[in-house]
């Protein structure tokens, strides 16, 4: 059953996938071109109807001048899963704006996974909240992003 954060069944964006089978659809196109999530390394692990898991090995070439991972590299990916889950209706979406908190540091050879989850999803915006943690399940950083919707905009086109 369909509801408030999800388009109808007969959107035309949707091409008659189930939302899961279109969320697959949508990370597998989107992965094709994304020369940024391949560049840190990041995987997506999961993806779903509003949300997405990414993740990535913190590397050397990665560490700030004091030893831990850039704040730009954790923000990254962080925007990586917050860009796989506010496009997995198939409603292209960009990032509109973003905060992120950094809780604690991250260091090399860390695993950090981020999980977005999907808090609003309009015809015109949506709200996202990520969440980074390491292999020990610690919270290393908070993202919130707002996306801007373009209705009617396929994010990725559908199997013919």
């Amino acid at each position: 059953m369909d509801d408030d954060r999800t388009p109808f069944p007969t959107d035309p964006l949707r091409g008659g996938l189930d939302p899961q089978a279109l969320a697959a659809h949508v990370r597998d196109g989107m992965l094709a071109d994304d020369r940024a999530t391949r560049h840190f390394g990041i995987r997506v692990t999961a993806v779903g109807p509003g949300s997405a898991t990414v993740e990535m090995a913190v590397r050397e070439h990665m560490l700030n001048g004091f030893g831990t991972c850039h704040g730009g590299v954790l923000t990254a990916l962080a925007d990586s899963a917050f860009a796989f889950a506010c496009n997995s209706h198939n409603t292209m979406a960009v990032a509109a704006g973003l905060s992120m908190d950094f809780l604690r540091p991250a260091r090399a050879g860390d695993v950090l996974a981020a999980e977005a989850v999907e808090l609003s999803c309009g015809s015109r915006s949506g709200l996202y909240d990520v969440t980074v943690r390491n292999q020990h399940g610690e919270r290393i950083a908070a993202f919130r992003g707002r996306a801007h919707r373009f209705a009617g905009r396929a994010a990725v086109p559908l199997p013919s």
